[in-house]
């Protein structure tokens, strides 16, 4: 019933659906101890969120064949066909049955919150590249405020103050307004407080207003991934009152909260960090930050010894700290070198397992690097958004604040490891292994700067649906094919919702591509026009599918994990190649936009794949890409460039050339 109303005020909304995760900056932010005193509690409306549906099997074979039409010739097509008959009427019925049984019996949450926090915990691969992403801020509009010192210092208070707000439960909920004027006013926000727990969802909906699950955002402080055989831990202490500062390979923690929970002095973590930059120490000859960067349980073994060999103490340090602090002895060469640096670094200055690390070079360029199994782009975005705003609007230090005079060397504790021979022999093979992956990643980006979001959108075309049509278009002209595309689609507008996918790869954007790579003389700029509103249409419809709970990528899993734990032998459908090629995404994308944000990126997600993060501005669109060896990423984003040309040029009614 819930989905259904969702459903139909996406459907109410803009006609080109939904765009790209993107939050506006909040109001009310105030200096002191919170950002803001929302009058609506933080979690007013966790209570009351709807639950995330279970598509109808019948609806999710027929969007997973829909999606398969483009990938494959007619004979597999047949096949697979054959495969999803047979699943939807014997086994998969039969898992769908219980998976739906099974739901009804954890109201709780959501049907793919443990599967999900399953699968990223048991990858035993890295999670450097193949699965931590980055997101820039950025620079503070007041030059003089990028110095490194000052910067460090006032993302971090306004960070405590993010985490003291949260839990004050004075952090304004997180809700997506379709009619603002409407839903996000104090009127409004002074009647819904209200309305109990229960019941508040409703009356977010009455007036167009769906908030998003917040159920993470407690992850997002003093929380770590644990390296264990098998299987990863989440681990979080919520009592830790420490940060931790990593500089040079070195590890350091200070006190950010005092005895009663207020934030320790502004001037005092200025004075703590000015000591740390003024370590003149060498770089350690270990550094111990490269075993994050291991495979799981060559990581949990290693551990294990460091544990066991007198480290416990500093290690519960590590992991019980706030977040981590990276501050690098270098500054930006440029946005290339930003990508490479915020996504992997040097592998001596990150701890990867942290929730996520704040890194601040040498200039003031400022990014977050962060852990993916506890949490998804929406809590990371939130979190960036505030403390960009607070930092650079209500700053607790100035260019010419001085430090406190206080003793650093006594309140600043370092980190000392012991090391075994073993473990220096563990470090020395992590390194080897990273330096010889990360030196096979390419990044280039394009800023194209003929128009963006307000263009297309006059011409009633969906800006994704253009970005998505682009890529398809630019991997026709480079590879000749059509391939497993992939893009991200938060569900948090449901309790304990993580995210669905997108399937950008239609029979339209085929036919589209195909037009305009390989005949575009044969059709008129009127017909290309046509094809590119199909495309848009259609793209709309898988957006408002995915965020509403009615892709087919999650059910389809959710049913295959059931099977296995059941001890079921594999569904036929799971062995058919056709699901193993549509599951290899060749082309990962994600997008966000936001205020605070400079760039984001992501490595790719298999070998021989593109990963791109794209951001549609109101006057331009961005593009960040990455590739390993195999494939060409200045020439796939010299294809985008050309495809986003002739698409403007459509519009605009000008002949294609070739």
């Amino acid at each position: 019933m819930v989905a259904r109303l969702l459903l139909r005020a996406w459907l109410r909304g803009p006609a080109v659906g939904p765009g790209p995760l993107c939050r506006p900056l909040s109001a009310g932010s105030g200096s002191g101890e919170y950002l803001q005193r929302s009058i609506v509690p933080t979690m007013h409306y966790q209570d009351s969120l709807p639950r995330l549906p279970i598509p109808k099997l019948e609806d999710t074979i027929k969007r997973y064949l829909r999606a398969q039409k483009p990938l494959l010739d007619d004979g597999q097509f047949r096949k697979t066909e054959q495969f999803c008959k047979s699943f939807e009427n014997g086994i998969g019925k039969q898992l769908h049955e219980q998976l739906v049984a099974q739901d009804k019996q954890n109201k709780h949450t959501s049907y793919i919150s443990g599967p999900w926090f399953d699968m990223y915990l048991c990858a035993r691969d890295s999670i450097v590249l193949n699965f931590n992403p980055f997101m820039a801020f950025n620079p503070d509009p007041k030059s003089e405020y990028n110095d490194q010192l000052t910067r460090a210092t006032n993302m971090t208070v306004s960070a405590i103050r993010f985490l003291k707000t949260l839990r004050a439960g004075l952090l304004e909920p997180e809700v997506f307004h379709l009619n603002p004027a409407k839903s996000d006013t104090d009127t409004f926000k002074r009647l819904i407080r209200f309305v109990p727990s229960s019941l508040s969802w409703y009356g977010a909906y009455l007036v167009n207003a769906y908030p998003l699950d917040m159920s993470q955002y407690f992850r997002l402080f003093n929380s770590t991934r644990l390296p264990k055989p098998i299987q990863d831990e989440l681990f979080t202490n919520e009592k830790a009152r420490h940060l931790l500062v990593l500089r040079k390979g070195h590890f350091y923690v200070f006190d950010v909260l005092d005895q009663d929970g207020n934030i320790v002095g502004a001037s005092e973590i200025q004075a703590h960090l000015k000591y740390i930059l003024s370590d003149s120490s060498p770089a350690p000859e270990f550094p111990l930050a490269y075993l994050t960067t291991e495979n799981r349980d060559v990581w949990a073994e290693l551990r294990r010894k460091l544990a066991s060999g007198g480290n416990e103490e500093a290690l519960r340090k590590v992991d019980s700290a706030v977040f981590c602090l990276c501050l690098d002895d270098f500054p930006i060469k440029d946005l290339i070198h930003l990508s490479h640096n915020m996504l992997h670094g040097d592998g001596t200055n990150r701890w990867f397992d942290k929730s996520f690390n704040l890194i601040i070079a040498k200039d003031g360029t400022a990014a977050i690097n962060f852990e993916h199994a506890w949490g998804d782009g929406v809590a990371v975005l939130r979190f960036l958004n505030e403390v960009f705003k607070d930092s650079t609007q209500a700053p607790a230090v100035t260019p010419q604040s001085q430090p406190a005079r206080t003793d650093s060397s006594v309140a600043v504790q370092k980190l000392n490891f012991k090391l075994n021979d073993a473990l220096k022999t563990g470090i020395s093979t992590a390194k080897e292994k990273f330096d010889a992956t990360v030196k096979t990643l390419t990044v280039d980006l394009i800023q194209f700067q003929r128009g963006g979001k307000e263009f297309l959108k006059k011409q009633k075309l969906s800006p994704d649906s253009v970005a998505q049509l682009a890529f398809q278009m630019a991997f026709l002209r480079q590879y000749g094919q059509t391939v497993a595309t992939y893009e991200s689609c938060s569900t948090a507008a449901f309790k304990h919702g993580r995210t669905e996918t997108i399937r950008p790869a239609s029979i339209f954007t085929k036919r589209c591509s195909q037009a305009f790579v390989r005949e575009p003389s044969k059709y008129s700029a009127g017909e290309l026009q046509q094809m590119m509103t199909k495309c848009s249409t259609y793209h709309g419809q898988l957006t408002k599918e995915a965020a509403m709970g009615q892709g087919f990528d999650r059910h389809l899993f959710a049913l295959r994990y059931l099977a296995a734990a059941k001890g079921i032998a594999l569904p036929e459908l799971y062995l058919d190649p056709a699901y193993g090629q549509i599951n290899h995404n060749i082309l990962s994308t994600s997008t966000l936009n936001s205020p605070a944000v400079n760039i984001g990126g992501f490595a790719p997600v298999v070998p021989d794949g593109f990963g791109i993060g794209y951001a549609i501005h109101d006057n331009w669109i961005g593009c960040n890409v990455s590739s390993y060896p195999g494939r060409n990423v200045r020439e796939f984003l010299q294809c985008v460039e050309k495809a986003l040309e002739d698409i403007f040029d459509a519009i605009e009614g000008k002949c294609i050339k070739t």
